[in-house]
Formats: C-alpha cells, structure tokens, sequence
C-alpha cells in the first residue's frame, strides 16, 4: 500500500465515523431526520447544560437501556465533555458493539458552547458569545 493510498484510507475512515459540532448543528437546523444525538455523560453534566435536541443517555446504561431509547437501525452521533475526554469514542463503541450505525462529534459539548451554540438546563435555552479562536465571529470557516 502507498503512503497515498493509506492516507486515503486513514482519513475517508475517521470522516464515516466521526462528524463536527457545524454539521451537526447544520443537520439540526435543517431538520435532518434518521438520526439521534446522545449524550452520554453524568446526570449532573446533563444539568448543568446539553445541546437541545439531544438525549441524555450515560456511556454506563448504553448496553442495558439502547434498544428503548433508540430505535433499531437510526444513526447514532455521541457526544461527551470534549477534546480531551474519550467518553463519546467509548459511547460510540457501545452502540457500534449492538449494531447501530455511529458517529462521534467531534470537540463534544466542549465546542458546542465555544461556538456560541444553544444550550439548554432547566432555566430554558441560552447562547453564549462564540470563542473566536474556535468560531470567529463574522467569518465562516467554510471547511
């Protein structure tokens, strides 16, 4: 194999079993259907704020509870804390381990809020201002 050929490989493999905070956030906005958002930390991270359309599932009760949750054969996006936590990659091979077609966001919760997405805890949704070193404002990425 090439260095060319494994290149390939290497990144069309992580672009089928991962996506961004954007895309979701643009699938989500658009009304995408087929899929669900999971996020699959602590209660008490749940509360202190989720993205809205997501559902609260913790990495522990995937194998156990999934099947109620999630109907067979809807994709599946993970999302934990952010960057430096493995726990979406960790919800992701549970769900991949029952069979479900998955995906994890890239950059978590994490960057969720520094792109000045919406939020939402018992006292309703909110936006913080987005981080310009992550989404500067006025300027689209256009990745």
């Amino acid at each position: 194999m090439t260095e060319q050929t494994a290149a390939v490989a290497h990144f069309a493999g992580r672009l089928a079993f991962e996506t961004d905070v954007s895309d979701v956030a643009a699938d989500i906005g658009a009304g995408t259907t087929g899929w669900v958002l999971i996020d699959s930390r602590s209660q008490e991270s749940w509360d202190q704020g989720h993205v809205p359309a997501a559902i609260h599932l913790p990495t522990r009760e995937i194998a156990e509870r999934a099947a109620t949750v999630v109907p067979a054969g809807v994709r599946v996006v993970t999302y934990c804390w952010g960057p430096g936590c493995n726990g979406a990659t960790r919800a992701a091979l549970e769900f991949a381990k029952l069979g479900y077609p998955v995906k994890e966001m890239i950059g978590g919760f994490e960057y969720w809020t520094r792109e000045g997405l919406p939020v939402e805890t018992a006292d309703g949704i909110t936006r913080r201002l987005s981080d310009p070193l992550t989404a500067p404002r006025g300027v689209a990425c256009a990745c």
